[in-house]
């Protein structure tokens, strides 16, 4: 008996398309790819803005830029969306489904703002949405999520799942350079790009907080707008100060149940105690640390970005939906769990660090202490630093509820004897 052929249409031939064109041509692992499938797997089709540029290792009859064709042939089993943004690919990969195509895609922002709407239509296709690719490059966290831990209640999943600012970050905290500095770095390695907005300001991690709280607790994919806070106002100060306390920065994404129907959300920047495990994961590597009711606390950490990981990601979703297709079958999704609400942030706790210049002279710092107790936010620690005129206030605080951190920061800029507030940073991972 023949084995069955499944055929790929490739939308985008970028770093990731061409990274996965390489493994699907690579002939030395066609017996365990088969194996794995059931069958044969052949690139149909790669769709493309320019069909005249050349392209290393892609025979020029597989290209063309009609992405509509390519996504309705006949022919085609699996579509393969790797071109990003949001609104051509909704297109493209909405059209490919309704025409009965199983999707893979490593598009985050486009299964956060439709994953569900998708999802649905997959389902009433019978075809396949597989999107691991989407949050952590080569980490398999969502397939864990999807298949290892289905029967788990999950409490919490808090990671590092931006390589960009973690970059960024760990270069500040070994080199002790500013930030400005490092981001230059970044962008000649090829790290950050010339418009780093989407990863320093934390869109790009709100977006994969958004999908891994899909995948854990059933919340929808239909662009939801997290609390979001970036990296791009921590200093060299406070990185020094981080590590003269035993503590390290990263930006963190954290998706969380409250109580038993509250979920919350959010990305920020954090100071971890060096114990934390996620304190440990440096340069363009992400983690994820998931804490389940019976399972514990488990990590997964790798490249959380580039073309070869986030490819073989891809690879191992084109395996799945080619697998079912063999077999006449869709992997199972969660559904959307109608019940739960959003916990508030304001109601949250967390010990802060925050920092405040000054002017330099008598009753300043009773008069910025008063602000603090006014709103019941109780200092831990207090240093003071500066020469002439102006000084430089740093407070860590008890555990204090963000709504009455909140309003003393609102308080503190009104005080003419405030300069400038600088950074605010939420101290993670002790105990309350």
């Amino acid at each position: 008996m023949e084995s069955p052929s499944i055929k790929i249409a490739i939308i985008g031939a970028g770093t990731v398309g061409a990274a996965l064109v390489a493994m699907l041509n690579d002939h030395t692992r066609d017996a365990a790819l088969h194996e794995a499938v059931g069958g044969t797997l052949k690139i149909a089709g790669i769709a493309v803005r320019d069909i005249k540029r050349p392209r290393s290792g892609v025979a020029p009859e597989l290209l063309t830029t009609d992405v509509e064709a390519l996504v309705t042939r006949d022919d085609v089993d699996v579509v393969v969306e790797l071109a990003g943004g949001v609104d051509d690919a909704y297109r493209y990969v909405r059209r490919a489904l309704e025409s009965g195509k199983s999707v893979v895609t490593a598009n985050k922002a486009l299964i956060a703002a439709k994953g569900t709407e998708l999802e649905a239509i997959a389902r009433t296709q019978n075809v396949d949405l597989i999107f691991e690719a989407a949050v952590g490059g080569g980490i398999p966290i969502l397939r864990a999520l999807r298949t290892s831990l289905v029967g788990e209640k999950i409490h919490r999943v808090m990671g590092i799942v931006n390589g960009t600012t973690n970059f960024i970050l760990s270069a500040m905290t070994s080199d002790g350079a500013s930030y400005d500095d490092v981001l230059a770095e970044a962008q000649r390695l090829g790290y950050a790009e010339a418009d780093p907005t989407a990863d320093v300001e934390g869109f790009d991690a709100a977006a994969k907080v958004t999908i891994l709280a899909a995948l854990s607790f059933g919340t929808p994919l239909v662009g939801a707008v997290i609390p979001r806070e970036g990296i791009s106002r921590i200093t060299a100060d406070d990185v020094a100060f981080a590590s003269r306390h035993g503590y390290v920065i990263k930006l963190i994404g954290v998706a969380e149940r409250v109580g038993e129907h509250g979920i919350s959300m959010r990305v920020h920047p954090a100071m971890l105690p060096t114990s934390h495990p996620l304190a440990s994961i440096n340069g363009a590597f992400n983690a994820v640390f998931v804490e389940g009711a019976k399972a514990g606390p488990l990590m997964l950490m790798g490249r959380g970005a580039g073309g070869d990981p986030t490819a073989s990601a891809v690879l191992g979703d084109i395996l799945e939906a080619a697998r079912n297709r063999v077999v006449s079958r869709r992997s199972a999704t969660p559904d959307v769990e109608e019940n739960l609400t959003d916990f508030p942030q304001s109601e949250l706790q967390s010990t802060f660090y925050l920092t405040l210049d000054v002017a330099d002279r008598p009753g300043v710092l009773a008069a910025v202490t008063t602000v603090f107790g006014d709103h019941g936010v109780s200092i831990r620690l207090m240093e003071q630093s500066g020469f002439g005129d102006e000084a430089r206030l740093t407070f860590v605080t008890h555990f204090a509820l963000e709504s009455d951190m909140a309003a003393t920061i609102e308080d503190l800029q009104t005080l003419d004897v405030v300069d400038a507030i600088g950074s605010t940073i939420r101290i993670v991972g002790e105990d309350s």
